[in-house]
């Protein structure tokens, strides 16, 4: 298009002035709006999807049972996320956690209770003294400014798997190691810098609290559904959040910003760019982003998952005792959970397939992946898996408006290298999202408390 063209283009778009524009309505594009509004800060935010939620999406299966295709557990100090959701009216009840744990391993099967499989003993404290001293590296990770702890280049350099190899010896015990980075991450143990699990671990706590479910990441669900809380703020927001708006391009100059999609123009004078890394990186920004910014949004990739639920007309697996979580070496399904509503009734499975899996059965067919995950089921719990009444899946490398889950992640170098650009404000261009979080970075957490101090940021900067 010639520049006369591009012009005239732009002279026909609709416009729409404010203070502040927001792109993307996920919780951290709400949280960041809600913060603005009540300081009587005029917002916009565009959303290119039909609906607000971003990896939060709450749907009802054929009968009307409500699922949870997205994020959906809260947990202990994950303060930010539930204050607003008791701000909103969103309440929440355990996940269920009663009764005997499920560990596959080379073909056999093992009972277990509690947070750890039990059946080689060897193995779990290999695997306890490893993460042990992975709590012991990960509070020496400073969580503003990851690239300045003491071993960060030593970090840095190597992958996760790097350091499982030298460290923990037992086979056994060097996969449940890799399965914790897979269920965490939805990416393997070889895309991942250390530093960034480290800062990672830190971030939520210790890698107790990430990987459980009592007193953990997985405590607790939301009954109304986690999207429940951004379709509140929606509510509350009402006509500044705008829908099917893709954004294309961002024009900063001397007196303002202006956002673009195909059929609107915001004017305003403050930015929030609430969307993942990647997706960030994919704008058109005039003038173009300083390469040191745009190299980092090529170096974030997203986790690879497919979340898959069977609805069974009851929770069949709780009569023999079994929680409904299970951990395997092997399967398109290698983690399992209970995921029945707080009557019990129907139940239902919930399973992940994750990282490489993921990249594996994502170039399946959807009936090749059903049976795939119906056969892991009857494998777990026997053959009244094999006939769910109703299934659902979800694959959010496919979703065009996130392309993967459950968070963007950095690979070795990169937090040496460019992490001072993740939160750095760039004229009148601020960022949020999960990823951006120094708290529960990943998690719904982190997406709000991003929102909130990208608020705070542009609060400063319009003073």
């Amino acid at each position: 298009m010639s520049n006369d063209a591009y012009d005239a283009f732009l002279a026909a778009l609709p416009k729409r002035r404010t203070d502040v524009v927001i792109v993307g309505a996920g919780l951290a594009g709400l949280s960041a709006a809600r913060t603005l509004t009540k300081a009587g800060i005029e917002v916009l935010v565009l959303e290119a999807r039909d609906r607000v939620g971003g990896r939060t999406y709450s749907r009802s299966s054929s009968d009307g049972t409500l699922l949870d295709l997205g994020g959906q557990w809260i947990g202990p100090t994950q303060d930010h996320l539930a204050a607003l959701a008791e701000e909103v009216g969103a309440t929440t009840f355990p996940t269920y956690n009663e009764g005997k744990n499920i560990e596959v391993y080379r073909g056999e099967r093992h009972i277990y209770e509690g947070a750890i499989p039990m059946g080689d003993p060897g193995a779990m404290m290999e695997a306890i003294e490893a993460m042990l001293e992975l709590n012991m590296l990960a509070s020496e990770v400073p969580l503003d400014t990851p690239w300045t702890a003491p071993q960060a280049a030593a970090w840095d350099n190597q992958t996760v798997e790097t350091w499982i190899q030298v460290q923990v010896e037992s086979p056994h015990a060097r996969q449940l190691m890799a399965l914790a980075v897979e269920s965490v991450f939805s990416a393997e143990p070889r895309d991942l810098s250390l530093l960034h699990f480290l800062f990672y671990i830190h971030a939520g706590g210790n890698i107790n609290q990430l990987l459980s479910v009592a007193v953990g990441a997985q405590e607790r669900r939301f009954h109304q559904g986690s999207q429940y809380i951004s379709q509140r703020v929606a509510d509350e927001l009402g006509p500044r959040i705008l829908l099917n708006e893709p954004v294309h391009t961002i024009r900063q100059h001397e007196h303002g910003i202006s956002v673009l999609s195909d059929g609107l123009m915001v004017q305003a004078q403050q930015a929030i760019i609430a969307i993942p890394p990647t997706l960030a990186g994919r704008l058109r920004y005039r003038p173009p982003l300083p390469g040191y910014r745009d190299q980092l949004t090529q170096r974030i990739p997203m986790g690879t998952v497919i979340k898959v639920q069977g609805l069974y007309e009851r929770p069949f697996w709780r009569d023999e005792g079994y929680s409904g979580q299970v951990t395997s070496d092997e399967g398109a399904v290698r983690l399992t959970f209970d995921n029945s509503p707080e009557s019990g009734t129907p139940g239902v499975l919930l399973g992940f397939i994750e990282g490489e899996e993921g990249r594996i059965w994502g170039q399946k067919t959807a009936s090749e992946r059903k049976a795939e995950v119906l056969a892991c089921f009857v494998r777990y719990f026997g053959a009244q898996a094999a006939q769910p009444y109703a299934f659902e899946e979800i694959n959010w490398s496919e979703e065009e408006f996130t392309r993967g889950c459950y968070a963007g992640f950095l690979p070795p170098g990169v937090w040496s290298a460019y992490g001072p650009a993740l939160r750095e404000p760039i004229g009148r261009l601020h960022w949020a999202g999960t990823e951006t979080a120094t708290v529960w970075n990943g998690y719904m957490d982190g997406a709000v408390r991003s929102g909130e101090r990208a608020a705070e940021e542009v609060l400063k900067a319009l003073s």
